[in-house]
Protein backbone atom coordinates (compact mmCIF):
# COMPACT_ATOMS: atom_id res chain seq x y z
CA UNK A 1 0.00 0.00 0.00
CA UNK A 2 1.51 3.21 -1.14
CA UNK A 3 2.37 6.13 1.56
CA UNK A 4 0.39 8.50 0.13
CA UNK A 5 -2.07 6.65 1.56
CA UNK A 6 -1.88 8.00 5.00
CA UNK A 7 -2.66 11.35 3.79
CA UNK A 8 -5.78 10.82 3.60
CA UNK A 9 -6.34 10.91 7.48
CA UNK A 10 -5.26 13.95 7.31
CA UNK A 11 -7.63 15.18 4.65
CA UNK A 12 -11.06 13.29 6.22
CA UNK A 13 -13.22 15.21 8.75
CA UNK A 14 -13.55 11.92 10.02
CA UNK A 15 -11.22 9.93 12.64
CA UNK A 16 -10.12 7.85 9.77
CA UNK A 17 -10.82 7.71 5.53
CA UNK A 18 -13.92 5.08 4.79
CA UNK A 19 -12.50 1.89 3.68
CA UNK A 20 -14.07 2.85 -0.30
CA UNK A 21 -11.54 5.38 -0.39
CA UNK A 22 -8.74 3.26 1.00
CA UNK A 23 -9.62 0.66 -1.52
CA UNK A 24 -9.25 3.44 -4.33
CA UNK A 25 -6.09 4.35 -3.02
CA UNK A 26 -4.71 1.23 -2.99
CA UNK A 27 -5.00 -1.74 -5.44
CA UNK A 28 -8.56 -1.96 -5.32
CA UNK A 29 -8.64 -4.06 -2.15
CA UNK A 30 -8.68 -2.48 1.33
CA UNK A 31 -6.56 -3.46 4.72
CA UNK A 32 -7.75 -5.53 7.29
CA UNK A 33 -9.80 -3.73 9.65
CA UNK A 34 -9.43 -3.42 13.33
CA UNK A 35 -10.92 0.22 13.25
CA UNK A 36 -14.68 0.13 12.72
CA UNK A 37 -16.18 -1.74 15.58
CA UNK A 38 -17.91 -4.20 13.36
CA UNK A 39 -19.13 -8.27 13.84
CA UNK A 40 -16.97 -10.42 11.90
CA UNK A 41 -19.13 -13.18 11.73
CA UNK A 42 -22.55 -11.32 11.25
CA UNK A 43 -24.42 -11.77 8.21
CA UNK A 44 -23.71 -15.54 6.99
CA UNK A 45 -22.13 -16.07 4.12
CA UNK A 46 -25.78 -17.98 3.13
CA UNK A 47 -27.36 -14.38 3.84
CA UNK A 48 -24.90 -12.29 1.63
CA UNK A 49 -25.86 -14.87 -0.73
CA UNK A 50 -29.41 -14.31 -0.57
CA UNK A 51 -28.97 -10.27 -0.80
CA UNK A 52 -27.05 -10.66 -3.85
CA UNK A 53 -29.57 -12.48 -5.35
CA UNK A 54 -31.84 -9.81 -4.30
CA UNK A 55 -29.95 -7.11 -5.24
CA UNK A 56 -32.14 -5.69 -7.70
CA UNK A 57 -35.27 -5.69 -6.72
CA UNK A 58 -33.28 -4.42 -2.85
CA UNK A 59 -32.24 -1.57 -4.99
CA UNK A 60 -34.90 -0.64 -7.50
CA UNK A 61 -37.72 -0.35 -5.56
CA UNK A 62 -38.73 2.46 -2.66
CA UNK A 63 -38.41 0.08 0.99
CA UNK A 64 -42.05 -0.07 2.98
CA UNK A 65 -42.56 3.28 5.24
CA UNK A 66 -40.34 2.83 8.78
CA UNK A 67 -43.53 1.98 10.20
CA UNK A 68 -43.82 -1.32 8.63
CA UNK A 69 -39.98 -1.66 9.30
CA UNK A 70 -40.35 -0.82 13.07
CA UNK A 71 -43.73 -3.42 13.73
CA UNK A 72 -41.08 -5.81 12.15
CA UNK A 73 -38.18 -4.96 14.19
CA UNK A 74 -40.61 -5.15 17.31
CA UNK A 75 -41.94 -8.30 16.98
CA UNK A 76 -38.85 -9.59 17.20
CA UNK A 77 -37.57 -7.80 20.06
CA UNK A 78 -40.76 -7.75 22.00
CA UNK A 79 -40.81 -4.25 22.24
CA UNK A 80 -44.08 -2.23 21.79
CA UNK A 81 -44.03 -0.13 18.76
CA UNK A 82 -44.86 2.86 19.95
CA UNK A 83 -42.18 2.64 22.46
CA UNK A 84 -39.51 2.26 19.35
CA UNK A 85 -38.50 4.75 16.88
CA UNK A 86 -35.95 3.60 13.92
CA UNK A 87 -33.63 5.80 12.64
CA UNK A 88 -31.07 6.02 9.63
CA UNK A 89 -28.40 5.00 12.10
CA UNK A 90 -27.82 6.14 15.63
CA UNK A 91 -26.14 9.12 14.37
CA UNK A 92 -29.47 10.01 13.26
CA UNK A 93 -31.15 10.06 16.05
CA UNK A 94 -28.35 11.36 18.39
CA UNK A 95 -29.06 14.43 16.38
CA UNK A 96 -32.76 14.39 16.47
CA UNK A 97 -32.37 14.07 20.34
CA UNK A 98 -30.16 17.06 20.32
CA UNK A 99 -32.71 19.01 17.99
CA UNK A 100 -35.85 17.93 20.38
CA UNK A 101 -34.92 17.57 23.82
CA UNK A 102 -31.73 19.01 24.41
CA UNK A 103 -32.41 22.40 25.77
CA UNK A 104 -29.46 23.82 27.00
CA UNK A 105 -26.75 21.84 28.51
CA UNK A 106 -25.54 17.73 28.22
CA UNK A 107 -23.00 16.05 30.39
CA UNK A 108 -21.27 12.81 29.27
CA UNK A 109 -18.22 11.13 30.44
CA UNK A 110 -14.91 11.42 28.17
CA UNK A 111 -13.54 10.30 26.20
CA UNK A 112 -16.37 8.39 24.63
CA UNK A 113 -18.46 8.43 21.16
CA UNK A 114 -17.69 11.53 19.49
CA UNK A 115 -20.99 12.66 18.20
CA UNK A 116 -22.19 13.06 22.12
CA UNK A 117 -20.26 15.74 21.97
CA UNK A 118 -19.49 17.41 19.05
CA UNK A 119 -23.50 17.51 17.69
CA UNK A 120 -24.97 19.70 20.92
CA UNK A 121 -21.55 21.49 20.68
CA UNK A 122 -22.22 22.45 17.14
CA UNK A 123 -26.03 23.14 17.54
CA UNK A 124 -24.67 25.88 20.84
CA UNK A 125 -25.18 23.94 23.66
CA UNK A 126 -22.74 23.64 26.70
CA UNK A 127 -21.06 20.41 27.23
CA UNK A 128 -19.79 19.55 30.56
CA UNK A 129 -17.26 16.82 30.32
CA UNK A 130 -16.70 14.57 32.82
CA UNK A 131 -12.82 13.26 32.50
CA UNK A 132 -12.86 9.28 33.13
CA UNK A 133 -9.11 8.98 34.94
CA UNK A 134 -6.58 6.78 33.62
CA UNK A 135 -5.13 5.78 37.02
CA UNK A 136 -8.77 3.78 37.45
CA UNK A 137 -8.34 1.73 34.43
CA UNK A 138 -11.25 4.75 32.78
CA UNK A 139 -14.23 3.48 35.17
CA UNK A 140 -17.18 5.49 35.66
CA UNK A 141 -18.38 6.30 38.67
CA UNK A 142 -21.89 7.48 39.06
CA UNK A 143 -21.98 8.72 42.38
CA UNK A 144 -19.30 11.06 41.11
CA UNK A 145 -20.59 11.74 37.75
CA UNK A 146 -24.02 12.77 39.41
CA UNK A 147 -22.60 14.93 42.20
CA UNK A 148 -20.80 16.62 38.75
CA UNK A 149 -24.26 16.92 37.40
CA UNK A 150 -25.71 18.48 39.92
CA UNK A 151 -23.16 21.01 40.25
CA UNK A 152 -22.89 21.95 37.16
CA UNK A 153 -26.77 22.22 36.73
CA UNK A 154 -26.53 19.83 33.64
CA UNK A 155 -29.85 19.26 32.21
CA UNK A 156 -29.24 16.17 30.04
CA UNK A 157 -27.14 13.08 30.82
CA UNK A 158 -25.61 10.57 28.83
CA UNK A 159 -24.30 7.35 29.50
CA UNK A 160 -22.53 4.61 26.95
CA UNK A 161 -22.60 1.35 28.18
CA UNK A 162 -19.95 -0.25 27.34
CA UNK A 163 -18.14 3.01 26.60
CA UNK A 164 -16.38 3.49 23.53
CA UNK A 165 -13.48 3.29 23.19
CA UNK A 166 -12.57 1.16 26.26
CA UNK A 167 -15.15 -0.81 26.40
CA UNK A 168 -15.98 0.47 30.40
CA UNK A 169 -19.43 -1.59 31.41
CA UNK A 170 -22.14 -0.36 34.06
CA UNK A 171 -24.25 -3.07 35.87
CA UNK A 172 -27.88 -2.94 35.22
CA UNK A 173 -28.88 -2.13 38.90
CA UNK A 174 -26.10 0.26 38.61
CA UNK A 175 -27.85 2.19 35.85
CA UNK A 176 -31.33 1.96 36.91
CA UNK A 177 -30.61 3.56 40.19
CA UNK A 178 -28.84 6.53 38.80
CA UNK A 179 -32.00 7.07 36.23
CA UNK A 180 -34.45 7.39 38.69
CA UNK A 181 -31.78 9.34 41.01
CA UNK A 182 -31.90 11.48 37.39
CA UNK A 183 -35.75 11.62 37.54
CA UNK A 184 -36.20 15.67 37.85
CA UNK A 185 -33.55 15.91 34.33
CA UNK A 186 -34.71 17.17 31.14
CA UNK A 187 -33.31 13.47 29.63
CA UNK A 188 -31.43 10.55 30.22
CA UNK A 189 -29.63 8.79 27.48
CA UNK A 190 -28.69 5.15 27.84
CA UNK A 191 -26.62 4.38 24.21
CA UNK A 192 -26.50 0.88 24.72
CA UNK A 193 -24.72 0.42 21.07
CA UNK A 194 -22.49 -1.96 21.56
CA UNK A 195 -24.44 -4.09 24.81
CA UNK A 196 -25.02 -6.80 22.48
CA UNK A 197 -21.49 -8.20 22.88
CA UNK A 198 -21.42 -7.91 26.65
CA UNK A 199 -21.37 -10.64 28.73
CA UNK A 200 -20.98 -9.79 32.28
CA UNK A 201 -24.80 -9.97 32.96
CA UNK A 202 -27.65 -12.40 31.86
CA UNK A 203 -29.52 -9.72 30.93
CA UNK A 204 -27.88 -6.06 30.79
CA UNK A 205 -30.02 -4.07 28.67
CA UNK A 206 -32.57 -1.30 30.60
CA UNK A 207 -34.96 -0.56 27.92
CA UNK A 208 -37.77 -2.36 29.55
CA UNK A 209 -37.10 0.19 32.61
CA UNK A 210 -36.85 2.80 30.30
CA UNK A 211 -40.17 2.20 28.72
CA UNK A 212 -41.74 3.30 32.59
CA UNK A 213 -39.88 6.92 32.74
CA UNK A 214 -40.70 9.62 31.72
CA UNK A 215 -37.37 11.21 31.16
CA UNK A 216 -35.24 7.97 29.93
CA UNK A 217 -34.04 7.24 26.09
CA UNK A 218 -32.47 4.07 25.38
CA UNK A 219 -30.42 4.02 22.11
CA UNK A 220 -29.64 0.46 20.83
CA UNK A 221 -27.40 -0.10 17.36
CA UNK A 222 -27.97 -2.56 14.60
CA UNK A 223 -25.57 -1.80 12.04
CA UNK A 224 -22.50 -2.81 14.84
CA UNK A 225 -24.42 -5.74 15.97
CA UNK A 226 -25.54 -7.25 12.40
CA UNK A 227 -21.74 -6.67 10.91
CA UNK A 228 -23.57 -4.20 8.33
CA UNK A 229 -22.43 -0.18 8.99
CA UNK A 230 -22.77 0.36 5.50
CA UNK A 231 -26.79 -0.24 6.20
CA UNK A 232 -27.50 2.69 8.10
CA UNK A 233 -30.14 1.73 10.87
CA UNK A 234 -30.81 1.71 14.32
CA UNK A 235 -33.51 2.43 17.15
CA UNK A 236 -34.26 4.11 20.46
CA UNK A 237 -36.43 2.64 22.99
CA UNK A 238 -38.48 4.89 25.16
CA UNK A 239 -41.99 6.42 26.52
CA UNK A 240 -44.53 6.37 23.90
CA UNK A 241 -44.44 10.08 24.44
CA UNK A 242 -40.63 10.61 23.74
CA UNK A 243 -40.27 7.98 21.11
CA UNK A 244 -43.47 9.75 19.56
CA UNK A 245 -42.23 12.81 19.53
CA UNK A 246 -38.60 11.52 17.81
CA UNK A 247 -40.84 9.45 15.70
CA UNK A 248 -43.02 11.89 14.25
CA UNK A 249 -40.27 14.19 13.00
CA UNK A 250 -38.40 11.19 10.62
CA UNK A 251 -39.06 11.33 7.17
CA UNK A 252 -41.15 8.24 6.23
CA UNK A 253 -38.70 6.04 4.07
CA UNK A 254 -35.53 6.90 6.06
CA UNK A 255 -34.83 3.39 6.34
CA UNK A 256 -33.51 2.19 3.22
CA UNK A 257 -34.81 -1.18 0.79
CA UNK A 258 -31.35 -2.95 2.08
CA UNK A 259 -32.28 -2.23 5.86
CA UNK A 260 -36.04 -3.81 5.54
CA UNK A 261 -34.46 -7.04 3.45
CA UNK A 262 -32.14 -7.28 6.53
CA UNK A 263 -34.75 -6.85 9.29
CA UNK A 264 -37.02 -9.29 7.51
CA UNK A 265 -34.64 -11.84 7.27
CA UNK A 266 -33.64 -12.04 10.76
CA UNK A 267 -36.32 -14.35 12.26
CA UNK A 268 -34.90 -16.90 10.09
CA UNK A 269 -30.90 -16.21 11.82
CA UNK A 270 -30.92 -15.92 15.23
CA UNK A 271 -29.79 -19.24 16.03
CA UNK A 272 -26.61 -17.81 13.62
CA UNK A 273 -26.63 -14.28 14.84
CA UNK A 274 -26.50 -15.73 18.73
CA UNK A 275 -23.62 -17.81 18.06
CA UNK A 276 -21.87 -14.79 15.84
CA UNK A 277 -21.88 -12.92 19.31
CA UNK A 278 -20.72 -15.65 21.48
CA UNK A 279 -17.58 -16.40 19.26
CA UNK A 280 -16.72 -12.29 19.27
CA UNK A 281 -16.60 -12.62 23.21
CA UNK A 282 -14.37 -15.67 23.13
CA UNK A 283 -12.48 -14.22 20.30
CA UNK A 284 -12.05 -11.07 22.66
CA UNK A 285 -10.51 -12.96 25.63
CA UNK A 286 -8.00 -14.39 23.22
CA UNK A 287 -6.81 -11.15 21.43
CA UNK A 288 -6.72 -9.50 25.29
CA UNK A 289 -4.04 -12.05 25.90
CA UNK A 290 -2.23 -11.77 22.94
CA UNK A 291 -2.01 -8.05 22.86
CA UNK A 292 -1.08 -8.28 26.70
CA UNK A 293 1.70 -10.16 25.85
CA UNK A 294 3.54 -7.28 24.19
CA UNK A 295 5.98 -5.54 26.40
CA UNK A 296 4.75 -2.21 27.39
CA UNK A 297 1.18 -2.48 25.86
CA UNK A 298 -1.44 -1.72 28.45
CA UNK A 299 -4.46 -3.92 27.77
CA UNK A 300 -8.05 -2.48 29.45
CA UNK A 301 -11.04 -4.51 30.43
CA UNK A 302 -13.82 -4.19 27.79
CA UNK A 303 -17.37 -5.34 27.31
CA UNK A 304 -17.69 -4.42 23.46
CA UNK A 305 -16.21 -5.54 20.30
CA UNK A 306 -13.03 -3.61 20.57
CA UNK A 307 -10.20 -3.19 23.31
CA UNK A 308 -8.67 0.08 24.07
CA UNK A 309 -4.86 -0.18 24.33
CA UNK A 310 -2.15 2.58 25.43
CA UNK A 311 1.12 2.21 23.56
CA UNK A 312 4.54 1.65 25.09
CA UNK A 313 6.42 4.92 26.30
CA UNK A 314 7.47 6.82 23.36
CA UNK A 315 5.60 5.50 21.14
CA UNK A 316 3.71 7.83 18.75
CA UNK A 317 0.17 6.93 17.76
CA UNK A 318 -0.23 8.66 14.07
CA UNK A 319 2.79 6.85 13.45
CA UNK A 320 2.15 3.38 14.76
CA UNK A 321 -0.89 3.99 12.73
CA UNK A 322 0.50 4.94 9.70
CA UNK A 323 3.13 2.11 9.59
CA UNK A 324 0.49 -0.33 10.46
CA UNK A 325 -1.25 0.80 7.70
CA UNK A 326 1.85 1.02 5.08
CA UNK A 327 4.10 -1.60 6.00
CA UNK A 328 1.40 -4.38 7.28
CA UNK A 329 -1.75 -3.64 5.28
CA UNK A 330 -4.06 -2.92 9.16
CA UNK A 331 -6.32 0.04 9.51
CA UNK A 332 -6.17 0.56 13.52
CA UNK A 333 -7.72 3.50 15.48
CA UNK A 334 -5.62 6.21 17.12
CA UNK A 335 -7.61 7.79 19.58
CA UNK A 336 -5.57 11.41 19.70
CA UNK A 337 -8.75 13.22 18.23
CA UNK A 338 -10.94 11.80 20.82
CA UNK A 339 -11.84 14.31 23.65
CA UNK A 340 -10.20 12.76 26.97
CA UNK A 341 -7.57 10.69 25.49
CA UNK A 342 -4.52 11.08 23.70
CA UNK A 343 -2.24 9.60 20.58
CA UNK A 344 -1.03 7.24 22.93
CA UNK A 345 -4.09 4.78 22.72
CA UNK A 346 -5.72 2.84 20.31
CA UNK A 347 -8.85 1.22 19.98
CA UNK A 348 -8.68 -2.37 18.53
CA UNK A 349 -11.90 -4.22 16.85
CA UNK A 350 -12.11 -7.54 17.87
CA UNK A 351 -10.84 -9.66 14.84
CA UNK A 352 -10.80 -13.41 14.22
CA UNK A 353 -7.66 -15.47 15.57
CA UNK A 354 -5.79 -15.71 12.16
CA UNK A 355 -6.34 -11.42 12.01
CA UNK A 356 -5.29 -11.06 15.55
CA UNK A 357 -1.86 -12.69 14.86
CA UNK A 358 -1.09 -10.71 12.20
CA UNK A 359 -1.90 -7.55 14.14
CA UNK A 360 0.46 -8.68 16.98
CA UNK A 361 2.95 -9.45 14.54
CA UNK A 362 3.28 -6.29 12.80
CA UNK A 363 2.73 -4.24 16.30
CA UNK A 364 6.29 -6.39 17.74
CA UNK A 365 7.79 -5.20 14.05
CA UNK A 366 6.63 -1.80 13.90
CA UNK A 367 7.02 -0.73 18.12
CA UNK A 368 10.49 -2.88 18.44
CA UNK A 369 12.17 -2.40 15.88
CA UNK A 370 12.47 -6.20 13.89
CA UNK A 371 11.38 -4.07 10.13
CA UNK A 372 14.02 -2.16 7.94
CA UNK A 373 12.50 1.01 9.53
CA UNK A 374 13.62 0.28 12.98
CA UNK A 375 11.50 1.22 16.35
CA UNK A 376 8.35 3.39 16.87
CA UNK A 377 9.65 3.30 20.82
CA UNK A 378 12.92 5.22 21.11
CA UNK A 379 15.08 4.33 24.35
CA UNK A 380 12.15 1.80 25.17
CA UNK A 381 11.20 2.04 28.74
CA UNK A 382 13.06 4.64 30.15
CA UNK A 383 10.46 7.43 29.47
CA UNK A 384 13.09 9.54 27.70
CA UNK A 385 13.15 11.35 23.76
CA UNK A 386 9.37 10.93 24.08
CA UNK A 387 7.89 13.72 21.67
CA UNK A 388 5.07 13.74 19.11
CA UNK A 389 2.43 16.80 17.41
CA UNK A 390 0.64 15.98 20.45
CA UNK A 391 3.21 16.35 22.92
CA UNK A 392 1.25 17.97 25.81
CA UNK A 393 -1.68 15.84 25.69
CA UNK A 394 0.83 12.87 26.25
CA UNK A 395 2.22 14.35 28.71
CA UNK A 396 -1.27 14.96 30.36
CA UNK A 397 -1.91 11.46 30.22
CA UNK A 398 1.26 9.40 30.61
CA UNK A 399 2.49 12.09 33.65
CA UNK A 400 -0.59 13.47 35.25
CA UNK A 401 -3.96 11.73 34.57
CA UNK A 402 -2.38 8.51 34.93
CA UNK A 403 -1.37 9.26 38.27
CA UNK A 404 -3.95 11.62 39.26
CA UNK A 405 -3.82 14.66 37.77
CA UNK A 406 -0.74 16.23 40.14
CA UNK A 407 0.21 19.52 40.32
CA UNK A 408 -2.03 21.21 37.62
CA UNK A 409 -3.90 24.06 38.95
CA UNK A 410 -0.32 25.22 40.74
CA UNK A 411 1.56 25.60 37.64
CA UNK A 412 -0.97 27.77 35.88
CA UNK A 413 0.89 30.56 35.75
CA UNK A 414 0.94 32.20 31.96
CA UNK A 415 -1.95 32.51 29.52
CA UNK A 416 -3.53 29.50 28.21
CA UNK A 417 -1.26 26.68 28.80
CA UNK A 418 2.29 26.97 30.03
CA UNK A 419 5.75 26.12 29.05
CA UNK A 420 6.15 22.59 29.19
CA UNK A 421 6.92 21.34 32.82
CA UNK A 422 9.84 19.25 34.26
CA UNK A 423 9.85 15.70 34.16
CA UNK A 424 7.02 14.06 36.30
CA UNK A 425 4.97 17.10 36.89
CA UNK A 426 3.05 17.35 34.55
CA UNK A 427 0.67 19.44 32.08
CA UNK A 428 -0.27 22.67 33.92
CA UNK A 429 -3.94 23.91 33.84
CA UNK A 430 -5.69 27.38 32.13
CA UNK A 431 -6.01 29.74 34.76
CA UNK A 432 -9.46 29.53 34.60
CA UNK A 433 -9.44 25.95 35.88
CA UNK A 434 -7.83 27.12 38.95
CA UNK A 435 -11.24 27.05 40.85
CA UNK A 436 -11.24 23.13 40.18
CA UNK A 437 -10.07 21.11 42.89
CA UNK A 438 -9.96 17.65 43.60
CA UNK A 439 -11.94 15.79 46.21
CA UNK A 440 -9.44 14.08 48.97
CA UNK A 441 -11.80 11.12 49.06
CA UNK A 442 -10.45 10.83 44.86
CA UNK A 443 -11.05 12.01 41.86
CA UNK A 444 -13.50 13.73 41.10
CA UNK A 445 -12.57 17.53 40.30
CA UNK A 446 -14.96 20.20 43.02
CA UNK A 447 -15.12 23.53 43.01
CA UNK A 448 -12.60 25.20 45.12
CA UNK A 449 -14.89 27.38 46.88
CA UNK A 450 -16.99 24.47 48.08
CA UNK A 451 -14.09 23.25 50.07
CA UNK A 452 -14.19 24.02 54.26
CA UNK A 453 -13.29 27.74 55.05
CA UNK A 454 -12.32 28.27 51.39
CA UNK A 455 -12.36 32.47 51.08
CA UNK A 456 -13.98 33.44 54.37
CA UNK A 457 -13.24 36.60 54.79
CA UNK A 458 -10.47 37.29 57.30
CA UNK A 459 -9.11 34.00 57.69
CA UNK A 460 -5.82 33.16 56.35
CA UNK A 461 -6.11 31.22 52.74
CA UNK A 462 -3.89 28.15 52.89
CA UNK A 463 -1.35 27.39 50.14
CA UNK A 464 -2.85 26.07 46.72
CA UNK A 465 -3.22 22.75 46.54
CA UNK A 466 -2.41 20.31 43.28
CA UNK A 467 -5.50 18.96 41.51
CA UNK A 468 -5.74 15.28 42.39
CA UNK A 469 -3.07 14.85 45.03
CA UNK A 470 -4.48 14.26 48.96
CA UNK A 471 -4.52 17.64 50.76
CA UNK A 472 -2.66 16.49 53.81
CA UNK A 473 0.36 15.45 51.57
CA UNK A 474 3.21 18.23 51.25
CA UNK A 475 3.61 19.98 48.18
CA UNK A 476 6.99 21.28 47.11
CA UNK A 477 6.40 25.28 46.03
CA UNK A 478 8.23 27.30 43.99
CA UNK A 479 7.91 30.39 46.14
CA UNK A 480 8.39 29.45 50.06
CA UNK A 481 5.46 30.05 52.18
CA UNK A 482 5.04 31.02 55.80
CA UNK A 483 3.05 28.30 58.13
CA UNK A 484 -0.54 29.35 58.01
CA UNK A 485 -1.99 30.67 60.99
CA UNK A 486 -4.25 28.55 63.47
CA UNK A 487 -8.02 29.13 62.29
CA UNK A 488 -10.00 29.44 65.22
CA UNK A 489 -12.41 26.42 65.75
CA UNK A 490 -15.52 28.56 67.70
CA UNK A 491 -16.28 30.75 65.53
CA UNK A 492 -16.15 28.50 61.74
CA UNK A 493 -17.20 31.09 58.80
CA UNK A 494 -19.61 29.38 56.17
CA UNK A 495 -17.82 29.38 52.78
CA UNK A 496 -19.16 31.36 49.45
CA UNK A 497 -20.81 28.76 47.66
CA UNK A 498 -20.17 28.76 43.29
CA UNK A 499 -22.44 25.82 43.33
CA UNK A 500 -24.76 23.90 45.62
CA UNK A 501 -22.98 21.05 47.09
CA UNK A 502 -24.40 17.73 46.11
CA UNK A 503 -25.77 17.30 49.67
CA UNK A 504 -26.26 20.30 51.84
CA UNK A 505 -25.21 20.29 54.94
CA UNK A 506 -26.00 22.58 57.59
CA UNK A 507 -23.03 25.57 58.76
CA UNK A 508 -23.13 27.00 62.43
CA UNK A 509 -23.08 30.55 62.19
CA UNK A 510 -20.98 32.51 64.46
CA UNK A 511 -22.35 34.60 67.14
CA UNK A 512 -20.06 37.88 65.64
CA UNK A 513 -18.60 37.92 63.03
CA UNK A 514 -14.64 37.65 63.15
CA UNK A 515 -12.53 41.03 62.77
CA UNK A 516 -9.25 41.07 60.59
CA UNK A 517 -7.86 41.74 63.54
CA UNK A 518 -8.18 38.67 65.21
CA UNK A 519 -5.31 37.57 63.00
CA UNK A 520 -1.81 37.16 64.16
CA UNK A 521 0.08 39.94 62.94
CA UNK A 522 2.37 38.89 59.97
CA UNK A 523 5.34 40.40 57.98
CA UNK A 524 4.61 41.97 54.97
CA UNK A 525 8.03 40.29 53.54
CA UNK A 526 6.30 37.17 54.60
CA UNK A 527 3.41 37.11 52.17
CA UNK A 528 4.84 37.63 48.46
CA UNK A 529 1.87 39.23 46.41
CA UNK A 530 -0.18 37.03 44.35
CA UNK A 531 1.03 36.61 41.02
CA UNK A 532 -2.17 38.71 38.31
CA UNK A 533 -4.89 36.13 37.10
CA UNK A 534 -3.97 34.54 34.20
CA UNK A 535 -6.94 34.31 31.62
CA UNK A 536 -8.16 31.57 29.67
CA UNK A 537 -6.86 30.01 26.37
CA UNK A 538 -8.95 31.31 23.85
CA UNK A 539 -9.67 29.46 20.48
CA UNK A 540 -10.98 25.48 20.14
CA UNK A 541 -9.57 23.19 21.99
CA UNK A 542 -6.95 21.02 19.94
CA UNK A 543 -7.46 17.69 19.07
CA UNK A 544 -7.48 15.09 21.28
CA UNK A 545 -6.99 17.45 24.46
CA UNK A 546 -9.01 16.28 26.98
CA UNK A 547 -11.80 18.67 28.96
CA UNK A 548 -9.00 20.43 31.66
CA UNK A 549 -10.11 18.90 35.11
CA UNK A 550 -13.94 18.77 34.12
CA UNK A 551 -14.26 22.06 32.71
CA UNK A 552 -16.97 22.72 29.88
CA UNK A 553 -16.51 23.04 26.76
CA UNK A 554 -17.44 26.74 26.61
CA UNK A 555 -15.24 27.28 29.49
CA UNK A 556 -12.31 25.40 27.99
CA UNK A 557 -13.21 27.59 24.62
CA UNK A 558 -12.67 30.55 26.95
CA UNK A 559 -16.29 31.75 28.04
CA UNK A 560 -18.79 30.42 30.77
CA UNK A 561 -22.26 30.16 31.10
CA UNK A 562 -22.83 27.82 34.23
CA UNK A 563 -26.19 27.71 35.85
CA UNK A 564 -26.81 26.93 39.56
CA UNK A 565 -29.23 23.93 40.25
CA UNK A 566 -30.79 22.44 43.60
CA UNK A 567 -28.68 19.52 44.81
CA UNK A 568 -31.69 17.52 44.60
CA UNK A 569 -31.83 13.68 43.58
CA UNK A 570 -29.05 11.35 44.04
CA UNK A 571 -29.20 9.89 47.54
CA UNK A 572 -26.75 10.74 50.10
CA UNK A 573 -24.05 9.05 52.02
CA UNK A 574 -27.05 7.68 54.51
CA UNK A 575 -29.37 7.74 51.99
CA UNK A 576 -31.12 4.64 50.55
CA UNK A 577 -30.87 3.97 47.06
CA UNK A 578 -34.72 4.57 45.18
CA UNK A 579 -36.92 1.45 44.53
CA UNK A 580 -36.33 0.62 41.18
CA UNK A 581 -39.51 -0.15 39.04
CA UNK A 582 -39.32 -2.78 36.88
CA UNK A 583 -35.97 -4.59 37.59
CA UNK A 584 -35.06 -8.28 37.31
CA UNK A 585 -37.57 -7.92 33.83
CA UNK A 586 -36.38 -9.15 30.77
CA UNK A 587 -36.20 -8.46 27.51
Amino acid sequence: MADNVTSLFRSTAAHSPSMAALARESDGAGPVDFCIPCNPYFPTPAMFEDMAARLRDIITYYPSGADTITAELCSLLRLPPQCVAMGNGSTELITWIDHLLVRESLAVPVPTFGRWTDQPMETGKRVDMFPLQESGGFALDLAQYAEFIRARGTRVAVICNPNNPDGGFLHKHAVVQFMDAMADLDLVVIDESFLEFADAEVEPSVVQEAMLRPNVIVLRSLGKNFGLHGIRFGYLVANPALAGKVRSMLPKWNLNSFAEHVVFMLKEHGAEYAQSLHQVRRDRMDMSGQLSSLPGLTVYPSQGNFLFVRLPVGAEGTVVRDRMLTEHRILVRECGNKIGSSSRFLRLVVRPQVDVRRLVSGLEQVLYGTSRRGAAVPEQATGTGYSSGTAAVDRLVSETNGAGMRGLAAQAAAPGLAAAPAAGTGMPLPAAASTVRADPAGGMPVPAAASAGAGAPGLPQPAPQPVGRPVDRPVPQAVPQPAPQPIPQAVPQPAPQQFPEPVPQPVPMPAQPLAPAAQAPVPAAAHPAPAPQAPPPTGPTPPGVPARGGLTAAQVRGTDGLSMAPATGWPGPQAAWPNAAGMGQAL
